[in-house]
């Protein structure tokens, strides 16, 4: 199998039979494959149904999964040589390529090992692009539309490898160098980010909830990129602040930690469950100045009882997600570009509602995870060309005034552009605007 891991001894289930391992990742794949839920949320739910399963079990069967979902493209063309179920081919290629060829051995008939040897041999480049790439036709077309053909597969391997792990330093408690030390004392192997001033990247995936620096607050898991969105809003002490959009909060309590707590820092978001997730986040963090705020939509009278007053305005747009697909690779499967245009009026709407909260020389910050133009240029010129009263900013002079290393390299224009093949962060787009004084 291509780029396969080195071979490891094959896994036994709570039974003591390989051949379980199998049947329980075809299981698993033939209810993910209906692409009705997120991945994640369904291996979740199926191992809770599957409490026999042991750790290594558990761990053999979601690489398995994911991998699939990675590489689904290309596995499915392998998949049309061989004979019974498609589940079960698949799931036999995803088991190949995360446990190794011995490893199969165990799990697979002779004729299902022979023909595993012969999908082997298949030179990758023989592929056609889009297959190679492991990506749905109309997200390949946008994606050489804006590359050109080489370098979009260089951006499509990149994705369809597993995200390392980061976290940023929470620095009310303690600084990067102290962190840094601490891991190494718990025998953890981790070294600065290359652009990030607070983040750390973690080699392999060590348990972080168990830590003492994380139980204590002084980590919190978070992509470079992330926190270099957080960067370019620069807040200061004593300002007010808003997260437009604030999810489970990770964004909310670095913008805290810059303020050192001071001042006044709103969560909005329209999610009273993804806001839930913050609580137990921002009692570890020892921030003060965070005010979580249940909304019913970008219009909510709530915004508008602050409209002028805000110093700085995060927007991080709900948006495709293609930009996480490292961590996610499913959702490339379960977005379509009906999808796409529907959420592209969404965000319209709801940068021009948070524009209104920004004050006379405030900063006003559009950003979404996502790698599409529509999503991110697109919106960002759309908003120039409606409000005459907002002035676009340039983002790499922001970093660089942060001292952030080759800055210049993170942009496109004035725009900042983080992508996995060039910078090894999720992909991210953030466009910078001021409001006139």
């Amino acid at each position: 199998m291509r780029k396969t891991r080195q071979s490891r001894a094959p896994v036994r289930d709570a039974r003591g039979a390989t051949q379980g391992v199998l049947a329980h990742t075809q299981a698993l794949l033939a209810q993910i494959l209906k692409f009705t839920a997120p991945a994640d949320s369904v291996v979740s739910a199926y191992f809770r149904s599957e409490p026999k399963l042991g750790h290594r079990e558990r761990g053999a069967i979601a690489e398995s999964v994911f991998a699939v979902l990675r590489r689904k493209s290309e596995f499915s063309h392998d998949a049309e040589s061989g004979q019974g179920p498609i589940e079960r081919r698949l799931a036999l290629l995803g088991l190949w390529a995360t446990q190794g060829e011995h490893a199969c051995a165990a799990y697979a008939s002779a004729d299902e090992q022979q023909w595993l040897t012969h999908v082997a041999s298949i030179d990758p480049s023989s592929l056609a692009p889009r297959v190679r790439a492991n990506l749905p036709e109309w997200i390949y077309a946008r994606l050489v539309q804006k590359f050109g053909e080489d370098e979009a597969q260089q951006l499509a391997v990149a994705l369809n490898r597993p995200a390392p792990l980061d976290c940023r330093v929470n620095i009310l408690k303690m600084d990067r160098d102290a962190a840094l030390a601490a891991l190494a004392d718990s025998h953890i192997d981790a070294a600065p980010t290359h652009y990030a001033a607070h983040g750390i990247r973690l080699a392999g995936k060590p348990a972080l909830q168990r830590l003492p620096l994380f139980e204590a607050g002084a980590l919190e898991v978070q992509d470079e990129g992330s926190q270099l969105l957080c960067q370019l809003v620069a807040p200061r002490r004593g300002e007010m602040i808003v997260d437009f959009c604030a999810g489970a909060g990770g964004k909310t309590l670095a913008l805290g930690a810059m303020m050192r707590s001071s001042g006044r820092l709103y969560a909005f978001d329209v999610s009273d469950k993804r806001l839930a997730k913050l609580k137990p986040r921002l009692a570890r963090s020892g921030l003060s100045n965070v005010h979580p705020v249940l909304i019913d939509s970008e219009n909510d009278a709530k915004i508008k009882r602050l409209a002028g007053k805000i110093d700085r305005v995060l927007v991080d747009a709900p948006c495709s997600g293609l930009g996480t697909l490292r961590r996610n690779p499913d959702l490339k499967w379960r977005q379509s570009p009906q999808a796409v245009e529907e959420l592209t009026v969404k965000q319209a709407s709801i940068l021009a509602s948070a524009a209104r909260l920004v004050k006379p020389g405030g900063r006003l910050v559009y950003a979404t995870c996502s790698l599409l133009e529509a999503e991110n240029r697109e919106i960002a010129e759309a908003f120039v060309a409606a409000h005459d009263d907002f002035v676009p900013l340039d983002a790499a002079e922001i970093l660089q005034s942060q001292k952030i290393p080759e800055a210049a390299s993170l942009t496109n224009g004035p725009y900042l552009e983080l992508l996995p093949h060039r910078h090894a962060t999720d992909g991210f787009f953030a466009a910078v605007f001021e409001r006139k004084k």
